[in-house]
């Protein structure tokens, strides 16, 4: 079978971006977990919930929407909720589109791109409301522009420029991210300087801007981690990094793609068979068998939400492998076997087809976790505007399969309030002191008014 072309590839995969942005969108899944006192605290408070300087640029960016709508006196809390998740996921989306864009010539480059989203964005950007999610695409867009340009165009320093001012706050992965991506810029201005001279200055401004805010987003990280160090929930997230196996859409296709990357080194040749895209399929075939794990095995042993955030860091340092194995790529002038094989336009457009047929696989849990968390909060804005005053959740089967996905204890007050649909109507709380399970901020873990905001019946 002949792979599709590159242009096609390319398309369908930005097409299914986008569908899964409306699907995210019209299940307001921006109010997992932490969204729900993200959202919350903003509508009180009337202000950004900038509760960390170190990711304030992306809260900003994807905040604001919401805070203009509700000046406006939108007070319909579900609008609200779908227009925070469409800012959420439409911030990386559009970053991983654009990307896309710049790489869709080469379908070594492209196929990279698009096995970014199968293998790190789909996996664990169920907790959208994490700023990782922004940060990596943001990446990935300065890597397509550096290996997509030749270093002379303004409008591509623009764009560089403006990446790196949103990477100055917007998460900890700067820390070992950004040194990379400096490099490359330094790497991008210095080839148009040699293409061209007589520069532009104003090129090269922005380059240097660019460079200074990657810089700055290294430093503003590093301080973040040495200040928050020895706080106690910044320990519990620290012990958690090497629990990324927890992630089952994110631990299958890295073994699976890890074994097919030993085999690659091991035989190059085997990439201009025509195996690689039933390989891949293969793989994929596994990821959707997850979804059915939990009857086959331990009830542990299932797709788990939360998951998605304790492998955040893990696929930041895959997503940093693939960025340096791309600019490899692009720039070793004399490769050896295993590139010039890559470097092959039939084996760009299978490797390519490879990565979108795994992306369609990992757009599966994806869209059977969304739907089970529509019907969780279906079923608590059905708790909330049945009763009245405190609803002890110790009597609600919160815990129990499938609602236990995606509980989380310290939000039940503020997912409440959120779901009301006139005052007085019930609020869900838990029987502890928080001491366990403390909200990462104490306004999150309090009872929102949100006096005049409902969510329509």
């Amino acid at each position: 079978m002949t792979p599709p072309s590159l242009a096609t590839l390319y398309r369908s995969t930005v097409v299914l971006l986008w569908a899964l942005v409306a699907y995210d969108t019209i299940a307001c899944r921006g109010l997992f977990w932490d969204g729900t006192s993200f959202l919350a605290n903003m509508l009180e408070y009337g202000s950004v919930h900038d509760f960390y300087p170190a990711r304030a640029h992306v809260n900003w960016v994807t905040q604001v929407p919401v805070l203009l709508l509700a000046k406006l006196g939108v007070r319909d809390v579900r609008l609200l909720a779908m227009v925070f998740t469409a800012a959420l996921f439409g911030l990386p989306t559009g970053l991983y589109h654009f990307a896309l864009h710049r790489l869709r010539h080469d379908g070594t480059l492209l196929a990279a791109g698009i096995g970014v989203i199968a293998a790190i964005y789909l996996p664990t950007s169920f907790f959208i409301i994490g700023e990782y999610n922004a940060t990596y695409a943001a990446a990935m867009a300065i890597v397509a522009v550096v290996l997509t340009s030749d270093g002379a165009s303004r409008l591509d320093s623009l764009i560089l420029a403006a990446l790196g001012v949103l990477c100055i706050a917007s998460y900890e992965a700067m820390i070992y991210l950004g040194p990379l991506l400096i490099a490359a810029v330094l790497w991008w201005m210095s080839r148009g300087r040699r293409a061209a001279p007589q520069s532009d200055d104003i090129t090269q401004l922005l380059g240097f801007i660019a460079v200074v805010s990657l810089a700055a987003g290294v430093i503003v990280s590093s301080s973040a981690v040495i200040e928050y160090w020895n706080n106690n929930y910044f320990i519990k997230v620290r012990a958690a990094t090497f629990d990324f196996w927890q992630n089952l859409q994110f631990i299958v296709p890295l073994i699976g793609l890890g074994v097919l990357t030993l085999l690659t080194f091991a035989r190059p040749a085997w990439l201009a068979s025509g195996w690689p895209i039933p390989a891949v399929a293969a793989i994929g075939a596994i990821l959707i068998s997850t979804l059915w794990f939990r009857q086959i095995f331990q009830p542990e042993a299932m797709i788990f939400p939360p998951a998605h955030y304790v492998a955040r860091t893990a696929a930041g340092g895959l997503l940093w492998a693939v960025m340096a194995a791309m600019w490899v790529y692009a720039v070793w002038r004399d490769p050896p076997a295993l590139l010039a094989i890559l470097h092959r336009r039939e084996v760009g457009r299978r490797l390519a087809t490879a990565m979108f047929v795994l992306t369609l696989c990992a757009a599966v849990p994806d869209v059977v976790l969304t739907r089970m968390w529509t019907n969780y909060l279906d079923y608590f804005h059905g708790i909330v505007t049945s009763r009245t005053g405190l609803v002890r959740a110790k009597e609600l089967p919160l815990e129990t399969w499938p609602y236990r996905l995606f509980a989380q204890d310290w939000s039940y007050p503020a997912l409440s309030a959120l779901l009301r649909a006139r005052p007085g109507q019930g609020v869900v709380v838990m029987d502890k002191t928080y001491k366990i399970n403390p909200p990462f901020e104490p306004s999150c873990g309090t009872v929102p008014r949100l006096e005049g905001y409902s969510w329509p019946g």
